[in-house]
């Protein structure tokens, strides 16, 4: 991480809105305001929002600027208006919206230049602006989210990610037993939810090596798997026959062959490739199945953050350099996951491979503040979606920027959806005389 916050600013802020004007100038001014799903907003809203957003925090809060367009502040706001109504909203159409990001950009910069990035937490280390390059960051995920959702001619490329191999490496780790520093005080950008460092205790326990891959997935499906009310949760079971759910989204069984649609190809399920597009219950019910479970929020964090050679935890699996294209796979720079074994460089100290990047990952646990917990800046980022009806991620996928992306970032979804970049790894208790320390 780099010591000048306003270098560092202004190079997040300028990758997140690179990456925007490519999720939106790959398509026609149809595809931008189409719905592609009902689960997802236009895109054309994704942008203004983003714009919006950006020109409230740090035109308005931290320049103490007059508003721009105070007149379609409710219409970009994400809690007034759920997803499937947004297209009904007065939009600003493409080109509008657009300028009106710009604008709002090059009024930022002047902010950015002028302010003193010291004094109090919205200004100090530059977080307000960390803050909105993280926003639009996961819109832009989610943006490319509605990108695979999408039908239609080839709009995204990117080359393939790095191979990677599992030869060699033992299936499962084991992961001492004892207390840890799980979240962080010390971390300038972490937002509210990854906040305050507190000391947890976990026992021993194994942890896969890799994400469950494709190939493994498919043999939870050729043993009748989403058959079997054995191994779901009985809201899960509910879930799949209700809705005639038989594999990972995106898949289907044909000519003998699963294949699957990925931004508009279709191919071949890679057997070697982490499996993708799978709900919180498909996740559980594998890992019943598997004789495992999904492994706790906190179990996941010792994982990839604890040294047992120094007892501290870092910010990352590798340590507390920022990512490189050699520790994983990140930014929207492959357009999916690395196949199980990729990125040795970013393996933890125990040996776990691909904790950060690739897939979204599934825990056990519900979405629940820290202990010491405080909102900050505003209590609809993390707080009102606190409790048991939302499940955390871990980890970040191929479609996160790193800036979104660290070993104490929570992500969090209702355990239904699909859509989003998910897999999953398993884990089982150690027995009693293995793993302390």
């Amino acid at each position: 991480m780099t010591g000048d916050p306003r270098g560092r600013a202004l190079a997040a802020l300028t990758t997140a809105r690179e990456r925007t004007a490519l999720l939106t100038g790959c398509v026609d001014d149809g595809e931008l305001t189409a719905q592609h799903s009902p689960l997802m907003s236009p895109l054309v809203w994704d942008l203004a929002h983003i714009g919006n957003q950006e020109e409230q925090w740090l035109l308005r809060t931290v320049g103490g600027g007059p508003a721009l367009r105070p007149e379609i502040d409710s219409v970009y706001d994400a809690f007034e208006h759920p997803r499937a109504s947004r297209p009904s909203l007065p939009l600003l159409p493409p080109a509008e919206a657009r300028a009106y990001a710009l604008e709002v950009r090059g009024r930022v910069l002047d902010v950015l230049d002028r302010t003193a990035l010291e004094g109090g937490p919205l200004t100090a280390s530059g977080f307000a602006f960390g803050m909105i390059a993280q926003h639009e960051q996961q819109h832009d995920e989610t943006m490319l989210i509605t990108h695979q959702l999408r039908r239609g001619p080839v709009a995204l490329t990117a080359p393939e990610p790095p191979r990677g191999s599992t030869a060699g490496l033992p299936a499962e780790v084991l992961v001492p037993g004892g207390p840890f520093t799980m979240g962080t005080s010390a971390e300038p950008w972490a937002l509210d939810n990854e906040r305050p460092a507190h000391h947890r205790t976990v026992a021993a326990f194994h942890l896969d090596t890799t994400p469950v891959t494709c190939g493994a997935y498919l043999a939870f499906l050729a043993d009748g798997g989403y058959r079997d009310p054995r191994w779901w949760a009985p809201e899960g079971f509910a879930q799949i026959q209700r809705h005639s759910i038989t594999a990972p989204l995106f898949w289907r069984h044909e000519g003998g062959q699963w294949l699957r649609r990925r931004f508009g190809v279709t191919e071949p399920v890679p057997l070697d490739e982490p499996v993708l597009h799978v709900s919180w219950y498909e996740a559980d019910a594998y890992a019943r199945w598997a004789g495992r479970r999904l492994p706790t929020e906190q179990e996941w964090e010792k994982a990839a953050r604890f040294d047992p050679a120094s007892g501290r935890s870092r910010r990352y699996p590798w340590g507390d350099a920022d990512p490189t294209p050699d520790h994983a796979n990140l930014g929207q720079r492959h357009l999916r996951p690395a196949p199980a074994g990729s990125y040795p460089a970013g393996a933890s100290p125990l040996g776990v491979r691909q904790l950060i990047g690739d897939v979204w990952e599934w825990t056990a646990s519900d979405f629940l503040p820290y202990p010491g917990f405080a909102a900050f800046p505003y209590r609809e980022y993390s707080e009102v979606f606190f409790g048991s009806a939302h499940k955390v991620l871990r980890g970040g996928s191929f479609g996160v920027d790193p800036v979104a992306c660290r070993g104490t970032f929570r992500n969090w979804d209702l355990p239904v959806r699909r859509q989003i970049f998910s897999g999953f790894r398993t884990a089982r208790d150690a027995a009693p005389d293995e793993g302390t320390g």
